[in-house]
């Protein structure tokens, strides 16, 4: 019995040696960075489908509001479901929409009465977006105002809250009484 045990222990695999540990190691280090940076595409993927659906959500608004509808009770749910490539395709859709839209309301004399200059500033500013907030919180609205320079113009309350064309007229107004000097940066 002795001599059979003694060949069963030639018969098995060597015990592994220092290297092989360390190659073990390895392994599970590559194991490791491969999940943190699978993670990280994951997280990615979520926060880049979180954007679309804001978008979406957001341009959806913006058209029910232009056509003065509201969007049936549930679509931000629906929206989320929505793959990101049909996502896209959606808010290219719905902004092309918008643009038409717009385009219309200013041919027939409505829409905003903003100057073409007003028009690029509010672009750079806030992309155009009436209810805009910016700077944590100090610069409000399409014109990015301060509450002081809203203000100053005779507007009272949030900025970001007013009409877009009450912003529009205020920053109107702002032009007239400063020129571009209030915006620095979109306003050159």
């Amino acid at each position: 019995m002795a001599v059979a045990t003694a060949q069963d222990n030639n018969d098995r695999a060597p015990a592994p040696q220092p290297a092989d540990r360390a190659s073990a190691g390895s392994l599970a280090d590559r194991n490791f960075a491969n999940v943190m940076r699978d993670g990280g595409r994951q997280q990615h993927g979520e926060r880049a489908h979180r954007k679309l659906v804001a978008r979406n959500v957001r341009l959806a608004h913006k058209l029910a509001h232009a056509r003065d509808h509201k969007l049936p009770h549930g679509r931000t749910d629906r929206v989320r479901r929505y793959t990101r490539p049909r996502l896209r395709a959606e808010n290219r859709e719905l902004a092309q929409k918008l643009h038409r839209l717009s385009g219309s309301a200013t041919a027939t004399g409505g829409g905003s009465a903003a100057s073409p200059q007003l028009e690029s500033i509010a672009a750079c500013e806030s992309g155009g977006d009436p209810h805009s907030i910016g700077g944590g919180g100090a610069f409000r609205g399409k014109y990015q105002f301060t509450y002081g320079t809203w203000a100053s113009v005779g507007g009272s309350g949030d900025p970001a809250a007013a009409s877009e064309a009450e912003q529009d007229k205020r920053a109107q107004m702002l032009m007239a009484k400063s020129g571009s000097s209030p915006w620095p940066v979109c306003g050159q």
